[in-house]
């Protein structure tokens, strides 16, 4: 089965403000780098999303909330948790590794 990929207003507010960071106090060749190969990740959910764990949060949610991590070469530095309904994989938030776990009221 093939799903559909969306990204929440707010995930991709945070996308964007990670790689403005990312470009203002490291590099913006890196951090254009690691943008585009975060939204190619977050394209790959499309096949086989379930291959992803279960978040750390998930028992908080009514539904399954499972996150990809990604980083610049092997060290992950942030994830996309995200959640799956019928064919759409639903992406919520992006969050930095060091930042706390989302909640449902977020």
């Amino acid at each position: 089965m093939t799903y559909r990929v969306a990204i929440t207003d707010r995930a991709f507010g945070e996308l964007d403000s990670a790689c403005k960071w990312w470009s203002e106090n490291r590099s913006a060749e890196q951090a254009l780098r690691w943008y585009k190969g975060f939204i190619q990740s977050i394209r790959s959910l499309a096949n086989n999303p379930e291959r992803r764990p279960l978040a750390p949060e998930n028992h908080a949610f009514p539904h399954e909330v499972r996150q990809l991590v990604y980083g610049v070469g092997h060290r992950p530095t942030h994830r996309a948790v995200f959640t799956m309904r019928s064919d759409l994989v639903l992406v919520l938030r992006v969050r930095h590794l060091a930042q706390k776990e989302i909640s449902p009221d977020d």
